[in-house]
């Protein structure tokens, strides 16, 4: 079996870690510390994310969506798949090393979509992003940690508590969406999505596409 490579590092903001993008043969690898946050084998749970949110919109003319962390384009490329023509998708990214490796040594990862037109990637925190927003986003979607708490900033924790999420629903226009993937089931967070007034979906899904592996969460929560 081939060995792994560390392709490059990224210090956290804050300090608190060091991201490691390892490589493979074809495959990549984002860790930090002992835990990988991501692998491109893996992209089942991400890619639901998507999906699932994207049925909630379904004829909504020229739909405007917010994903929170770039990972590994997962998410985006599945949105894209799944969006019109006339959508416009913002990409906030905290890490600009992340979004150099996109389209440095994962670029084939990426498939191009960061250079499709309906896509605006900004390194920003996401928290900043949804405050600055008001009735702005039909869906607002989050993976920016291992769930509803912040495990890789932890500043992150501000997003998932009671001030986060009336700031998130503030950004949401009226039907909109607020999506969060989690590594695992949180059901205090699901009481808070429903003490801020969202009606709230969660799923089970699996980090594998072909329907194998962990099982992962995602919470559709609805502005009412």
């Amino acid at each position: 079996m081939l060995p792994w490579t560390t392709l490059d590092t990224a210090i956290l903001p804050d300090g608190s870690g060091t991201l490691r993008l390892k490589q493979r043969g074809g495959e990549f690898s984002i860790m930090l510390g002992s835990n990988e946050l991501m692998n491109s084998r893996l992209s089942g749970s991400e890619e639901a994310l998507a999906g699932l949110t994207c049925q909630r919109l379904a004829g909504r003319p020229r739909p405007s969506l917010l994903i929170g962390g770039l990972g590994m384009g997962f998410t985006l490329r599945a949105a894209l798949a799944a969006l019109p023509p006339d959508a416009a998708v913002e990409v906030a990214e905290l890490i600009p090393e992340v979004a150099q490796w996109a389209r440095g040594p994962m670029t084939p990862v990426f498939g191009g979509c960061l250079d499709d037109p309906r896509v605006t990637l900004s390194i920003v925190d996401v928290a900043a992003a949804i405050a600055a927003a008001e009735n702005r986003y039909d869906a607002i979607l989050l993976d920016v940690d291992n769930g509803p708490e912040g495990l890789t900033i932890a500043a992150n924790d501000r997003l998932y508590g009671e001030a986060g999420l009336g700031i998130a629903k503030a950004a949401l226009r009226p039907g909109g969406v607020l999506a969060i993937w989690s590594q695992g089931p949180d059901h205090g967070f699901t009481r808070r999505l429903k003490a801020a007034g969202f009606a709230t979906e969660e799923h089970s899904v699996r980090a594998s596409r072909t329907g194998r592996g962990a099982r992962h969460v995602i919470w559709l929560a609805t502005r009412r």
